[in-house]
């Protein structure tokens, strides 16, 4: 099972800073290529930049009053979360559809569903739950 983890292209986990400005405020992020490749992939969904679509959502998690501590991890997990999506059907791979244009608040209540089933299936499944 590893070998299907540690043979991949090791490019993938090496880090890459970038610096751009969100609201006039030079910043620098620094994440793994993978992550730059799946944030190039969504924001040419949409007809933006890297740079625009990380604006865009810092500031739309601004206005959502989120916790932006750590924005670099939210931006991980959004890239994580689209290709959870795409694995679940819910987005098309097609780089044709954009991201704007999705049943947003229908897909995340069917990913809401799947996250409770999983936490169900993986406690049925533990060691610990055998124990007893």
């Amino acid at each position: 099972m590893c070998q299907l983890f540690i043979n991949a292209n090791s490019d993938l986990w090496k880090s890459q800073t970038k610096s751009l400005r969100i609201d006039g405020v030079s910043t620098s992020i620094r994440i793994e290529n993978f992550f730059w490749s799946t944030l190039e992939e969504i924001a040419t969904r949409d007809r933006m930049t890297v740079n625009q679509l990380i604006t865009r959502l810092y500031f739309e998690s601004i206005d959502a009053d989120h916790d932006l501590g750590n924005f670099t991890s939210f931006l991980r997990v959004c890239c994580a979360r689209y290709h959870a999506l795409m694995a679940a059907g819910e987005l098309s791979p097609a780089l044709s559809e954009e991201l704007s244009s999705v049943a947003s608040a229908e897909i995340l209540e069917r990913e809401s569903a799947r996250w409770i089933e999983r936490g169900k299936l993986v406690q049925a499944a533990s060691p610990r739950s055998r124990m007893h």
